[in-house]
């Protein structure tokens, strides 16, 4: 059974402008979907659907979507009562039924953010021109340093933290994003849904292989007499091989670069703390680009928050607008220092009222509240004995 709409303005393809009448009694769950108003019908998934009826969206658990056949059954009724009968679970009759198919990008929140595209465009206006600080410049140029002011204020002051959650393979390894630049932190999800950092291991690395004959001579390459390179090297074959060996168990290994039982017994004074810890271990290798972690995270979920410079799409080119000002005289700095016959005073002027900008976005992105300074700082909600 297919049913008729139109596209509607909000990129939706909306499914229904009419009306489903059910039987007396209300026994019809099924709809089939058609593509002549879904065009990705092949490709959509539940999650790429949402369902109304006379105007009230339907939860996710209420009905069923089967996206080879492109069937949309309704299975229950909780939290939605007033359009979905109590037996059969079918719209009420009468009711509208309406599909519309998610938009490729729900831009919740984006009022907060100016992109890249609006802030040349800006400082063109308000910058360039006769009787302006800059009386002529290539729009080319401000690009640039727009983007370069982006991908600083990215690493100290804009909120440019993403993060991937992956489970840990038997590789033990994780490929580093493709616009990683530095990370935040590394966590591990336990059965409460909570995150346990994980920290860094100083004491090995994955160092690159050379190849040796019997008696030690570096092998080379026939073709292009290159040195020859094993992969992967020993040190991480013998790092992963330790058959789970944590910060609890690690006493019964003698050979354990972490803890040395054997100073335990009262013999030292003070304990390292990101060794005191048995949530596991990791280390980056840049060249590889991988992340590698200790065999006690075999199977776990893994969550890495990293810096990011916002530079990767067009979408991720915008930055806060209580951190717009920042970029018109970061732009506004680079382009007085680059230029020739511009007087000094001036661009010292602007190097200051880029800082202080800078400051001042830092400052409004801490998003530092008062009634929450307040409570932490006076323990309200604890008794202090």
């Amino acid at each position: 059974m297919g049913l008729l709409g139109t596209r509607t303005q909000e990129s939706y393809y909306n499914q229904s402008q009419s009306k489903w009448s059910t039987n007396p009694n209300g026994v019809i769950t099924t709809f089939t979907l058609t593509d002549v108003y879904f065009p990705t019908l092949t490709s959509l998934a539940k999650t790429d659907i949402r369902v109304f009826i006379n105007g009230v969206e339907i939860d996710t658990v209420n009905y069923d979507y089967v996206t080879a056949s492109s069937v949309l059954t309704f299975s229950g009724r909780t939290g939605n009562e007033t359009v979905l009968l109590e037996t059969t679970f079918a719209p009420i009759d009468g009711a509208t039924l309406t599909v519309k198919e998610r938009a490729a990008k729900e831009n919740y929140g984006n009022y907060q953010y100016v992109s890249i595209r609006d802030i040349v465009n800006n400082f063109l206006i308000s910058y360039v021109g006769e009787d302006k600080i800059i009386p002529k410049v290539r729009k080319a140029d401000i690009s640039f340093h727009a983007q370069r002011g982006l991908a600083e204020l990215s690493y100290d002051i804009l909120r440019s933290e993403k993060s991937q959650e992956i489970e840990i393979p038997p590789s033990l390894t994780m490929i580093l994003p493709h616009d990683y630049i530095n990370y935040i932190k590394l966590t591990w999800l336990d059965g409460s849904g909570l995150e346990r950092m994980l920290y860094p291991q100083r004491k090995t690395s994955n160092p690159t292989t050379l190849l040796q004959d019997d008696d030690g001579n570096y092998l080379f390459d026939d073709t292009d007499g290159e040195l020859l390179k094993g992969i992967p090297s020993d040190t991480w074959n013998k790092y992963k091989d330790r058959s789970g060996v944590t910060a609890s168990n690690a006493s019964r290994v003698d050979d354990d670069t972490d803890i040395d039982w054997r100073y335990n017994q009262g013999q030292r004074y003070g304990i390292e703390p990101e060794f005191a810890q048995e949530n596991g271990f990791f280390f980056i290798d840049p060249v590889d680009g991988k992340i590698f972690f200790s065999s006690n995270m075999n199977g776990k979920t893994v969550t890495l928050k990293y810096i990011s410079d916002t530079l990767g799409t067009e979408d991720e080119q915008q930055v806060h607008k209580l951190a717009e000002e920042a970029l018109y005289k970061y732009i506004a700095y680079a382009l007085l220092s680059t230029r020739i016959n511009v007087p000094e005073y001036m661009v010292r002027r602007f190097k200051k009222e880029r800082f202080a900008e800078m400051r001042k976005a830092k400052i409004r992105l801490s998003n530092l509240k008062s009634e929450e300074l307040a409570q932490v700082m006076k323990g309200k909600s604890k008794f202090i004995k």
